[in-house]
């Protein structure tokens, strides 16, 4: 397969799938990539955490203003 084939594959992708692909390519160029990778592994368990109803959700008002910070507008 040439990078072009594979270039027209990818963009075939939905969105989010081509976001998370082009993530770890550039996690992949950086120094700390191990790291980012740690970072990213556990953002991808909690999102599959709270989408599967394993996490609570909190509105980002109600947590901003915890920390008496703006609302996100």
């Amino acid at each position: 397969m040439t990078i072009e084939q594979l270039e027209a594959e990818v963009l075939n992708l939905p969105q989010t799938e081509r976001a998370r692909l082009a993530q770890r390519l550039i996690a992949s160029l950086d120094a700390n990539a191990p790291l980012e990778r740690a970072w990213y592994d556990e953002a991808e368990r909690r999102l599959a955490a709270v989408e599967s109803g394993g996490l609570p959700e909190f509105p980002a008002d109600e947590v901003l203003a915890e920390f008496g910070l703006a609302p996100l507008r």
